[in-house]
């Protein structure tokens, strides 16, 4: 797997932060910066993912699995995990599995419980004009299985319409995207489909039960103008016995670029 470690060893609980996708890649330098101060922060791709190697095992209990292995691996009796979208779900999954070496966790613009895809959806279809959602539609049927793959300069545009809607502040909210998309890493559809697959399938009373295992302080924090609501997040922590919630104001679904003086805030609160 590909790692990045920076910082320093405190007294403080080390960091593992956890990226979004499934199947995307570990991009979270900035955030790192914010604590790397305070304590040791790790960062990976997730298995099949990125820069790390090929793999056709994809459950949610081995992404957890090898979450713990990396733990052992540098050495730490317990960590802290800061999870983004996905890899917030994947958080609660490792907190709940390996209770007793887990310090604390981040839920960082997760999905929560219930139908949050409807509104989402809403919300998106609100933030494209017609033309925009017509070429996403477009470049969504150009795979490999149509015969008529995307070009590079078309896969920057299908990530770039596919991940600006989630930033509020719409006048920056192109820009943001395309420095994501330029990425020269592939995206692991394979992944994502089986990983997504899976957690689809997990009920509210299941994601909720998972929240309820979890020994450690959980930080649910969530951009106040993210697509994916608030609301289904609030419910999800209700059922955590020691949580807080911190809604960042004026900020979607990477509030530390819009917000980054508040999320630093919030973020070194909970490891410290």
């Amino acid at each position: 797997m590909w790692t990045a470690t920076t910082g320093a060893g405190t007294r403080r609980a080390p960091v593992v932060i956890l990226h979004g996708g499934p199947g995307l890649w570990d991009d979270y330098e900035v955030l790192a910066g914010m604590l790397d101060d305070l304590t040791v922060v790790h960062r990976f791709d997730q298995r099949g993912c990125g820069r790390s190697d090929p793999s056709a095992t994809q459950t949610m209990a081995r992404l957890a699995r090898d979450i713990d292995e990396l733990r052992a691996y540098f050495g730490h009796s317990r960590i802290v995990v800061i999870g983004h979208s996905f890899g917030a779900t994947l958080a609660l999954k490792y907190a709940a599995a390996y209770a007793d070496r887990v310090a604390g966790v981040v839920y960082l613009a997760g999905v929560g419980v219930g139908d949050w895809r409807t509104p989402y959806y809403a919300e998106r279809a609100r933030r494209m004009t017609p033309e925009q959602s017509a070429r996403l539609e477009e470049l969504s049927g150009r795979t490999e299985l149509s015969g008529r793959p995307r070009s590079s300069a078309e896969e920057t545009e299908f990530r770039a319409l596919s991940w600006f809607t989630d930033h509020a502040d719409r006048e920056r909210a192109m820009t943001w995207a395309y420095a994501s998309a330029v990425v020269d890493l592939p995206i692991n559809f394979a992944a994502n489909s089986a990983l997504g697959a899976e957690i689809n399938g997990w009920s509210a009373e299941e994601v909720k039960a998972l929240a309820a295992a979890v020994r450690a302080p959980i930080t649910f924090v969530h951009g106040e103008h993210d697509p994916r609501p608030s609301s289904a997040v609030r419910e999800l922590a209700e059922a955590a016995p020691n949580h807080t919630f911190e809604l960042i104001p004026d900020a979607g679904h990477s509030p530390w670029l819009e917000q980054p003086e508040l999320v630093r805030d919030v973020l070194r609160a909970a490891v410290e």
